[in-house]
């Protein structure tokens, strides 16, 4: 196993496109990836190619029969991809449809006077989804406290609220404001403990450019990724669930396969994009040290760490600095969420500076060609930033493309910056 070294990175780098440089804005610095992630070359071809396809699914004609094939062939990709050896995958409109439709599914299809349990730490598209659909299923919607400190959630403090009574639980894999994952595996299996029986439903759509996803090791009943953050195009999201999940009632077409969850005629190019970004995890892990005579899994294993390794690099020199250019710790009336050092982190560094507002920073940073984001106290991200007493915040997102280099770029302006050079 390595790293991805230079000339690997260089060769990642290729196979994106605009990777260093905005159609309107030219040259820039991408680490707006939390925001949408950069496109596959091979996604924008398969993208132009099947625009042009008239055939719908499930007629008798050639070109028809091989559109059933390749989504199929996606759906057997994502099942390796994801280590699921049970249960459906399925396209909808996005990621935050699925999980309204998810969430919605499983509370009404357990029994009355429950309770949905989820915490502070999520996106509200479960956050809302569970607060609409427990009234109206009549459960109670409890929410357990996240760690301000550390930005993340631990099994510990679902285990201290779930009850018997536990009939539906969301969790966030990683969040898109701190950057911090959780505990899938141990956060479910504190939950089970005690609701054995409990329809549990992920949020993995910030996770999922960042690292491996392994359904089997989890134990949940839904699992949702938007895939326009993880190399692909917008316009759809990607959900599995469970054989559990799948058989409660949900809606469906009259005398239609009773475990259908696909509304009308799915965008076959949709499909055909997914696994043009699987294919492309596999090249990575077979570059990065499992050789291609591995299993398609332990490639897709191998990718994942060195994703997250060379990610890690990338977070301890923004954070920490090298040679005599300060790190984003050491520079004056700075607060990094979640701390300096978190372990939890996954390539996303947020951060306010007390005397200058954030909107001023990353328009600043803008101005220099490199593309940040401001999360600001709303319904999107107020949850994280109210109680950490912060009206808003500049959000850093990287991903295994960025290099070192832009890194130093970044922390050159932010020191001119701070020192009062804007």
């Amino acid at each position: 196993m390595h790293t991805i070294d230079q000339s690997l990175l260089q060769d990642v780098r290729d196979r994106f496109a605009q990777v260093d440089e905005c159609p309107v804005q030219g040259k820039r610095v991408f680490f707006e990836n939390a925001g949408g992630a950069l496109t596959l070359k091979t996604v924008v071809e398969t993208s132009m190619e099947y625009a042009a396809i008239p055939d719908n699914q499930g007629r008798d004609n050639p070109g028809s029969h091989e559109l059933v094939n390749v989504i199929n062939r996606a759906k057997d990709d994502l099942r390796v991809f994801m280590n699921a050896t049970q249960g459906q995958f399925f396209v909808g409109e996005s990621g935050t449809e699925l999980l309204f439709r998810l969430i919605m599914n499983a509370c009404l299809g357990v029994e009355k006077g429950g309770v949905v349990l989820g915490s502070t730490l999520e996106h509200p598209a479960t956050r809302s989804a569970c607060d609409r659909w427990a009234k109206i299923a009549g459960h109670e919607h409890v929410l357990v406290k996240h760690d301000d400190a550390t930005g993340t959630v631990t099994a510990d403090a679902f285990a201290s609220q779930v009850t018997d009574k536990t009939v539906v639980a969301t969790l966030l894999h990683t969040s898109p404001v701190t950057g911090m994952s959780v505990d899938v595996e141990h956060c479910v299996k504190a939950i089970r403990a005690v609701a054995p029986a409990c329809l549990i439903i992920v949020d993995g759509i910030q996770h999922a450019a960042h690292g491996g996803i392994n359904l089997e090791k989890y134990n949940v009943d839904g699992y949702v990724i938007s895939p326009y953050k993880m190399f692909s195009r917008h316009g759809y999201g990607v959900a599995w669930v469970s054989d559990a999940l799948s058989s409660v009632p949900h809606n469906n077409l009259i005398d239609g396969p009773a475990d259908n969850w696909e509304m009308g005629t799915r965008d076959s190019g949709a499909y055909a994009t997914v696994s043009n970004v699987i294919n492309y995890f596999e090249w990575l892990g077979e570059q990065a040290g499992a050789g291609v005579d591995a299993d398609r899994y332990s490639k897709f294993s191998a990718a994942a760490a060195a994703i997250m390794d060379h990610e890690k690099s990338l977070v301890n020199t923004m954070i920490n600095g090298e040679g005599n250019l300060k790190g984003l710790a050491d520079l004056e009336n700075l607060t990094l969420i979640g701390g300096a050092v978190n372990p939890k982190r996954e390539g996303l560094v947020s951060f306010s500076v007390s005397d200058i507002p954030s909107v001023d920073i990353v328009k600043e940073l803008n101005n220099k060609g490199i593309r940040t984001h401001l999360r600001k106290a709303d319904h999107y991200s107020g949850n994280i930033l109210n109680p950490l007493q912060m009206d808003s915040c500049i959000r850093v997102s990287m991903c295994h493309y960025n290099s070192k280099e832009e890194v130093m770029e970044f922390l050159t302006v932010m020191n001119d910056l701070i020192g009062g050079q804007v």
